[in-house]
């Protein structure tokens, strides 16, 4: 196994069901799905001093999941999901919790050192000390490292600056197409079609390339010059929670591994569309979906 790192930056928090909790967070689960393709990989966060730190260590360690996240005087995160009668989720993410202050530490600093790949979000920059501990570690990464932000726009966290600040140090950007409507309000360009709007960022922003997913109706990977499409795949679906995040690993692990992009991109479509068929973020994935 290679000693280069594949890192979830972010937050780390617990999805508060009426079922009960599920261990949850885009960083988490993109960090075990590019693991499960043989990569180095590992979640960066913060916990807290608490009980809810112990279980997310405990469930880590039975995943089998590398993970560097400091102990911190703020709870650990947590995010109320309420469904209405219909089955609609509504989400309360608290605030002020343990991954609203991610220290940038020394072994933080040497993981950053030491990365080929990070994704990060919008969420997890909501509060000034982990925004700038994400910026410090994006800062120390190596020149060729891979670096995605997974924008994840979530309820009313985030901001114009946040957000342009992280597309600047990006070099792969990963959208989906309701945040692509929203983005292109906020940056003046919503006339465009979605193509279009596509070809704008990649090019405005210098990125190598920008993926976008538009649920039932397919995903797209835009590269200078070239596109790549592909259909959604129908599936029985148990729970669509980390199927993005299984997307964004895959898709991660199989560029890391030198496969054309549009074989890439069929391999996420393939292991996304299978964890949709799974319920809860981590499913093993079965040899033959890889």
């Amino acid at each position: 196994m290679e000693k280069k790192y594949v890192v979830g930056l972010g937050e780390a928090l617990w999805d508060v069901l009426p079922e009960g909790k599920k261990l949850g967070g885009a960083p988490a689960n993109f960090a075990f799905h590019a693991g499960q393709f043989g990569l180095n990989s590992i979640a960066v966060s913060a916990l807290g001093e608490d009980k809810l730190a112990e279980e997310t260590v405990q469930q880590l360690e039975e995943k089998g999941l590398q993970y560097c996240m400091p102990r911190v005087p703020y709870p650990t995160g947590t995010v109320q999901v309420k469904l209405d009668d219909e089955g609609i989720p509504t989400y309360d993410i608290k605030e002020n919790v343990a991954w609203d202050n991610i220290p940038f530490t020394d072994e933080v600093k040497a993981i950053a050192e030491n990365t080929k790949a990070v994704c990060w979000g919008s969420l997890a920059q909501r509060n000034v000390v982990s925004r700038e501990t994400i910026y410090k570690f994006l800062d120390a990464t190596p020149a060729d490292c891979m670096k995605i932000f997974d924008i994840n726009l979530r309820q009313d966290f985030y901001t114009k600056d946040v957000i342009c600040e992280s597309m600047k140090r990006c070099n792969v950007l990963k959208i989906n197409d309701e945040e692509l409507v929203l983005i292109g309000r906020m940056f003046g360009y919503p006339g465009l079609d979605i193509e279009n709007k596509c070809w704008l960022i990649l090019g405005k922003y210098d990125l190598d390339m920008l993926v976008l997913t538009c649920g039932v109706n397919g995903s797209y990977v835009f590269t200078p010059g070239e596109m790549s499409f592909q259909p959604t795949p129908k599936v029985e679906v148990a729970d669509t929670v980390g199927a993005g995040d299984s997307f964004t690993g895959t898709f991660c692990a199989s560029i890391l591994a030198g496969m054309p992009v549009t074989e890439a991109h069929e391999r996420a479509v393939r292991v996304s569309a299978y964890v949709c068929t799974q319920n809860g973020a981590m499913p093993v994935l079965p040899e033959e979906v890889k």
